[in-house]
């Protein structure tokens, strides 16, 4: 019986792997075809070596589970056996997502995570704006924990008309809603209508306040709503990371990085959260205070900074980066002991421009930060294999040397060739 109950369970287990990997399509030189066909259509394009493929792999297999009862299908194109494909779509690096529609293409920046890449798919796949019809549909939406923004009130007049322009240049990144106002004044208190709010982390936030008094001029209406959504797209204290800081720095903001170290494994000592912990809890406390100045956020890799610095910072680390400019500030004092007091009286020297300025967006820093860059990934290699660096930097060269060798070598032959024909006719 025991044994029986084993082939069961590993036939089970076959399945269930069969299963979760054949919802990912392998496609060929023919998707251009099928595409033309209808229908949606989230496709990885990658290459078998790609490092970072690799490690999207088991992702994208969880993407494609979490979107198999949608009408998304997910599929997967290696470019190194069809670069036609590739060619055509504009996916020059690997990994690329794009988006794709019969007449409409878009390609995906954002975090390369489960949640982020399911989000985005659903976002795209409906309007830019999501029309909410039943009361327990607001509940859900609440319940999930996930930022959106809710126009509320009839869908026409200049404030409507400017929320649905900025929710199909932003659709991309953040879900949009609209919902007749009989549905959610139970659950939002709603000072007038028209009125457009933002749900996030368990609380709302009013465009304008909740005031109802919105610029005439549709141009000015139209440039602070968008500042305003472009803003609050973002959580109170997210992660930051490579995929994301450039949708970050639009917010024009000052940016507040938290930066500390973070294993493979996803684990961070407990110095390095509650150095985390202080800047968050800041943020929540007093976001009256900082909001309007600067966005908070975490990373959990050095990287960035180096690249910044152009120098290896020991964690935890704080730095201030503008948004604008580019330019970063930093702290007199070790960040991994600085007090709230302290961080506070920082962050007020920063708004005053009191506070030293470094960096910046200039074209040779720009340089600079390549060439160190490309030090740094050298050295990291040699640490982690250095077999692997000898035989990349020495391939090339030797692959030269048997070029200039065939090169000469047949020179060589040649003239030999000659000479003996030369002797051959004065023997005659």
């Amino acid at each position: 019986m025991a044994r029986v109950l084993n082939i069961v369970l590993l036939t089970l287990v076959f399945l269930f792997h069969y299963t979760d990997a054949s919802r990912v399509l392998e496609l060929t030189d023919r998707f251009s075809e099928i595409r033309k066909e209808g229908g949606i259509w989230l496709v990885k394009f990658y290459a078998p070596w790609c490092g970072h493929c690799k490690k999207l792999e088991p992702i994208w297999m969880h993407v494609a589970q979490a979107l198999s009862r949608s009408n998304i299908r997910v599929g997967k194109v290696d470019v190194t056996k069809f670069p036609s494909v590739a060619s055509e779509f504009k996916a020059y690096a690997t990994p690329t997502i794009k988006f794709l529609k019969p007449d409409y293409e878009h390609t995906y920046n954002g975090e390369r995570s489960k949640e982020a890449i399911v989000n985005y798919a659903l976002r795209m796949a409906g309007g830019p704006v999501q029309d909410v019809r039943q009361v327990d549909s607001i509940d859900r939406l609440k319940k999930q924990n996930q930022l959106f923004f809710m126009y509320v009130g009839k869908p026409k007049g200049p404030l409507w008309d400017t929320y649905f322009a900025t929710a199909s240049l932003l659709q991309p990144y953040v879900f949009f809603y609209s919902v007749h106002e009989n549905l959610v004044k139970d659950t939002v208190d709603i000072p007038s209508t028209p009125a457009i709010f933002v749900h996030k982390e368990g609380s709302h936030y009013f465009f304008n306040d909740g005031i109802s008094d919105y610029p005439d001029d549709i141009t000015t209406l139209n440039t602070t709503l968008y500042k305003w959504i472009n803003e609050e797209r973002f959580e109170t204290f997210p992660r930051i990371s490579s995929d994301n800081i450039k949708d970050v720095m639009e917010t024009q903001k000052y940016i507040v990085l938290a930066i500390v170290e973070e294993n493979k494994a996803k684990y961070i000592s407990r110095d390095m959260l509650q150095f985390r912990n202080k800047f968050e809890q800041l943020i929540r406390k007093k976001r009256d205070v900082y909001h309007k100045h600067f966005q908070f956020g975490w990373m959990g890799s050095p990287d960035f900074a180096n690249s910044i610095l152009m120098t290896r910072i020991k964690m935890p680390y704080l730095l201030v980066l503008n948004s604008t400019t580019f330019h970063h500030h930093l702290p007199d004092d070790d960040p991994s002991v600085m007090s709230v007091m302290a961080i506070e009286e920082f962050l007020e020297g920063v708004v005053n421009r009191t506070t030293p300025t470094y960096g910046g967006d200039a074209l040779h820093l720009n340089f600079a930060r390549r060439i160190f860059d490309l030090k740094r990934n050298i050295e990291d290699m040699w640490k982690g294999n250095p077999l692997l660096l000898v035989v990349l930097l020495t391939l090339p060269s030797l692959f030269f040397l048997l070029i200039l060798w065939s090169c000469c070598c047949t020179d060589v032959l040649d003239a030999d060739d000659a000479e003996e024909e030369d002797y051959h006719e004065k023997k005659e």
